[in-house]
């Protein structure tokens, strides 16, 4: 079970450096709700989609959906960071008045981004013979709470940065790539 929740963690570890670029800018409580609720689904999802693919695909993509988020979490904080330049700097709620797809959609692909590796752990998590149901519940618990701490953290960090939230949050996600791609997280 420790094993279990250190994996947990270690997965939940993107989540919580996204999830601070994305508390950066002004973001409500429905969207906080997103988050948590769209990172856990896709960390606790992306496993059991490992396991039930079976071995040849889960290994085949591991090695490729290693760069496959990284580069996609890349591209949408590269995406927030244009948006940042571009948009005008006194407009305070920019987060706030974006469309409610078009965030839910950015998230959706930040949510694929960051747990799209764990079809490999999938695998790996049945060669070790661990419960599917408990593994989902203590990888989605720790993805969400992981998620929400972030979030607060980066809200609290918005709120001295001020208009240049949005700019920084997109670097924030640009980094967590970066680190995704070489491997450090």
């Amino acid at each position: 079970m420790i094993g279990l929740v250190l994996v947990a963690l270690s997965l939940g570890l993107s989540n919580f450096g996204a999830s601070v670029g994305i508390g950066v800018g002004l973001v409500d409580a429905r969207t906080r709700l997103q988050v948590g609720l769209i990172f856990g689904i896709f960390e606790t999802g992306m496993p059991i989609l490992g396991l039930v693919l079976g071995r040849s695909l889960a290994s085949t993509l591991g090695h490729a959906a290693h760069w496959m988020g990284a580069a996609l979490l890349i591209a949408t904080g590269g995406y927030a960071v244009i948006q940042a330049v571009r948009g005008p700097a006194d407009d305070k709620d920019a987060d706030l008045t974006t469309p409610r797809s078009q965030q839910t959609g950015r998230l959706l692909i930040t949510g694929l981004a960051l747990s799209i590796d764990n079809l490999a752990v999938g695998f790996a998590l049945g060669t070790f013979h661990v419960n599917l149901a408990v593994a989902a519940v203590v990888i989605g618990a720790v993805s969400v709470a992981m998620a929400l701490l972030g979030l607060e953290l980066g809200r609290r960090i918005g709120s001295r940065v001020g208009d240049r939230g949005e700019l920084i949050g997109g670097v924030v996600l640009i980094a967590v790539g970066a680190a995704v791609a070489s491997g450090a997280i």
